[in-house]
């Protein structure tokens, strides 16, 4: 079983408009929402290729009901905590040639909701995986991140870590299975420009130095690169008219997981990870996922060191 966790969910409100004026009303179309949260995204796509996979989170007010309702109408397990705030509503705006992103803080979790959090963790059924997904909420410190760490390395359980934390050198010495930046945080958590093939080598090097077993770096429509400290691997990404940013990323990882920890080989992997990032950036939401296969065929996926 692969569990994802997600701390700080959210409804996205994707809208499309004719461009946007200050001072006038803004008439806009196709508004969608979207049940969300990187690693409820990572969950609903993961269960969309067949892969057991249960969502963690914490969940309040209107917002958060309508998530775990969608979830559980798609089938999909969730072991909700409460929380008294309101989960988050994030805004995503398309004028027609740009997004615009509106992001909320997230709903504020307590002491007692993590400790909650915690006891589950010490005894979810199949705890074989666990991703850890997005940012925190407020009223959690970054300390807690090692706090879950600490149980899943004791309970054996592999970690998959998508998180934008300054700490993430430090968490790296619980050597996770699987890290997953992409190049902006690359250089605001560790300081490094990626211009070059030295360059990807280098900070690879490092983060394997530092406890990653594996790297799954993405450039969102230049590719990814994955390394596991022994071979450098380089995929492309197709070429889409962008709707929403939103999701895109989380999907990705999903599908790379769906192949990889199935033993479906490095080179299916990560076209599969490029293929349905690139998918799911041409809709709202995550879409249908009916474009993976095609754009799987126009992918290349090589070893470049």
């Amino acid at each position: 079983m692969i569990y994802s966790l997600t701390m700080n969910p959210a409804v996205d409100m994707n809208i499309n408009s004719q461009g946007i004026r200050p001072k006038v009303v803004n008439r806009t179309r196709d508004s969608f929402y979207s049940h969300n949260g990187k690693g409820i995204n990572l969950t609903r796509v993961l269960r969309h290729f067949g892969v057991d996979s249960a969502a963690i989170g914490f969940f309040g007010g209107f917002s958060g009901r309508f998530i775990v309702e969608e979830l559980e109408k798609e089938g999909v397990p969730v072991y909700s905590i409460p929380v008294e705030e309101t989960t988050r509503i994030n805004i995503f705006v398309n004028d027609g040639e740009q997004e615009y992103k509106f992001v909320g803080e997230g709903a504020r979790v307590s002491p007692e909701g993590q400790a909650q959090l915690l006891k589950l963790l010490e005894t979810l059924p199949d705890f074989r995986y666990l991703t850890i997904n997005g940012s925190l909420p407020p009223g959690i410190e970054e300390s807690f991140y090692d706090e879950i760490l600490t149980v899943c390395a004791r309970r054996g359980t592999q970690v998959v870590l998508d998180i934008s934390s300054k700490r993430m050198p430090e968490l790296l010495r619980y050597k996770p299975l699987l890290i997953k930046p992409n190049d902006e945080e690359v250089g605001e958590i560790w300081g490094r420009s990626l211009n070059s093939l030295e360059d990807v080598e280098e900070t690879m090097a490092l983060l394997h130095r530092q406890g990653a077993q594996n790297v799954l770096l993405t450039l969102g429509d230049k590719g990814m690169l994955f390394s596991d400290g022994k071979e450098l691997w380089f995929c492309d990404a197709p070429k889409v008219k962008l709707v929403s940013s939103a999701c895109a990323g989380d999907s990705c990882l999903a599908a790379f997981l769906s192949e990889w920890l199935s033993g479906g080989g490095l080179e299916a992997a990560m076209k599969k990870g490029s293929a349905t990032g690139a998918d799911v950036a041409g809709s709202n939401g995550i879409g249908d996922l009916l474009r993976v296969s095609e754009y799987m065929q126009s992918l290349t996926a090589r070893k470049v060191r």
